[in-house]
Formats: structure tokens, sequence, C-alpha cells
């Protein structure tokens, strides 16, 4: 509930300010300089650890980009799946005195040195999607993301109260905090639970390992991905192994919503990716216009956010805009 609660009050800062800055400007009134139609422009960057082809990061574009056309900011954005690459994105945006830089910690011992650089040459960072429990460290000023292991955990519960048996998490990149906190998580609330380390950028392999261990194991009962497209992949294994053992994921596309509509998938973890975007451009505009510090140093939770077959009905139409 406290999560909720920042969630909606960051949001409610957001567009109260955005509606009367743009209010008092079309009625003649007080003008704000700062304001979206008239005011100056910000460049924010915003810096991911993208891998090529994930269709999972267009939605945080998407939020971003929404929010930065509303707020007259400029956006650039940038990504490599390298730890060190992403770093020296980082200082390519310092070095380009951007006003505001949004970034992702998946590896936050190789970011999180030059967003401390960004903060001592005045620049404000907040982070978002991976890094929940480092941000502060890196002395970022929010994060917006969800809390992982938490996240793990409640997967994990609903497993165990499911009868789920042996479960096998899969992890597709190993060492990234967010993943390796998720599977940490449902172990923790599941402890009959073995972590499976596979590559994302090789999905037929992704899909021949999955399968050669529910061969191996035909005691599996649950497979819990970590992203939309392994749960594909993990679909695929069982329906090919004829293997038992049920599909759950963390994150949403559209391909996983209708598997969640026909009963082959159990349900996702969703984030809220879309949000996240929104309110990572959102957030360093409220700052650079007017001071504020949404969510008082505390992380702003988009999630976990459950969608199974209670609730995919009334989801799944945003899933298809990309923004769930």
């Amino acid at each position: 509930m406290r999560s909720t609660r920042l969630l909606v009050r960051a949001l409610a800062v957001t567009a109260t300010l955005a509606i009367a800055l743009t209010a008092c400007s079309s009625k003649g009134g007080a003008r704000n300089e700062a304001g979206p139609a008239t005011g100056q422009r910000f460049t924010v960057a915003m810096v991911t650890h993208e891998k090529p082809g994930d269709a999972f990061w267009d939605k945080i574009r998407a939020g971003a980009q929404a929010a930065a056309n509303q707020l007259n900011v400029e956006l650039k954005y940038s990504s490599d799946p390298e730890p060190g690459k992403q770093a020296t994105l980082v200082r390519n945006a310092i070095d380009s005195k951007v006003n505001g830089i949004a970034v992702t910690l998946a590896k936050p011992e190789a970011v999180g040195p030059v967003v401390q650089q960004a903060r001592q040459a005045g620049i404000p960072v907040v982070a978002f999607n991976s890094g929940d429990k480092e941000w502060q460290k890196y002395d970022a000023q929010m994060y917006f993301g969800s809390d992982e292991e938490v996240a793990g955990q409640a997967v994990g519960s609903r497993i165990s109260s499911a009868g789920g048996g042996k479960t096998i998490c899969v992890i597709q990149e190993q060492g990234h905090v967010a993943l390796e906190a998720r599977c940490a998580g449902v172990k923790k609330n599941h402890p009959d639970t073995e972590v499976l380390y596979v590559d994302s950028e090789n999905l037929p392999a992704v899909k021949a390992t999955i399968g050669a261990k529910l061969q191996q194991d035909p005691s599996i009962g649950y497979v819990v991905t970590l992203g939309a497209p392994i749960a594909l992949a993990a679909l695929q294994s069982k329906q090919e192994t004829q293997a038992k053992a049920k599909i759950v994921t963390f994150d949403l596309s559209t391909d996983v919503a209708q598997k969640i509509q026909s009963g082959d998938i159990e349900f996702s973890v969703d984030q809220q990716p879309y949000v996240q975007g929104y309110m990572s451009v959102a957030s360093l505009w409220l700052n650079l216009t007017n001071g504020n510090d949404i969510g008082g140093g505390r992380s702003v939770l988009t999630g976990p956010s459950y969608v199974d077959k209670t609730n995919i009905a009334k989801i799944a139409d945003y899933a298809q805009r990309n923004t769930r």
C-alpha cells in the first residue's frame, strides 16, 4: 500500500503541476518560465542496459517520450548491455552537459561511479528499473521500479500456496542484480527452487536448455522466467517435451498477454515499465523547474503488479498499445 500511495502521489504532483502551468499560460496569468509550452527546454539523457531486439525497452522509451513531449523536454536515449560501455554513455552525457540523467543500474559496480560523477558535476540523476538496493549508494536522487526480491518472494509464496513442487527459476543474464534478486526471492519463500542460467541473446539455446531440464526431471512443477521472450521460449519447450510444468513470468508483452488469456501462462509479474520511463523524465523535470524531490528520498515502486486471468481482459488492450 505504501508503494501505491507514493506512486499515486508522484503522478498526481506531476499532472497537477503540468496542468497548472499550462492553464496559467493559456489564461494570460502569471507565467512560470519552466512551463512546458513556453519555458526553457531541458535535455534529459536516458541510459539503459537494453539489449538489441528486446521489445521490453520500447515501453520504457514510450513512457519517457510521452513525458518529454508533454513537458518540453528533449530526450536523448542510448543503451548498451555491456556495463563498461553503458558507463561510457553516462560519461558522454555528462560531457555534453545534459540537464538531467535517468539511468538503469543492472551492474551498479560499473555504472554507479559515473552516476556519482554526474552528481558531482551538479546534474540531477534518477535511477530506474534495476538497482533498487544500490541507487542511494551512488547518490542517485530517486528510484522508480520494483523491489525485485519482494516481488520474487510473492511469486514463491504463490507457487507454494498452489502446491507447486520443484521450481526452476531461469536467469537470462548472470550477475544482473534485479534478475538475481527475483530468483533469490522466489527461493526464499519456495525453497524447492533451482536457478537455471541461460543466454537471452540465443533464444534457440534457451529453449533447448529449458527443454532438456524438463525432460531430465518430470517432477518440475513450475518454470519461472524473468522476461517475456524467455517465457515464450519456455512455453515452446514445455509443449515440445509434453511436460506438465506451469509457466510463470515477470514482465508483460502482447504475446504473453494472449498466453495468459488462453491459460498457457499462469500469470505475469508486471513492473509497469511505461510508468518507470514516464516518472523518470517527469521527476527530473520537476526537480529542474520546481526544486521537487519526488518520493522524499525513498523508492517509488511501480510494481509488482500481477496479471492473470482475473484481470487480463482489461489489461490486454494496454499491452497491445505498448503501455503495459
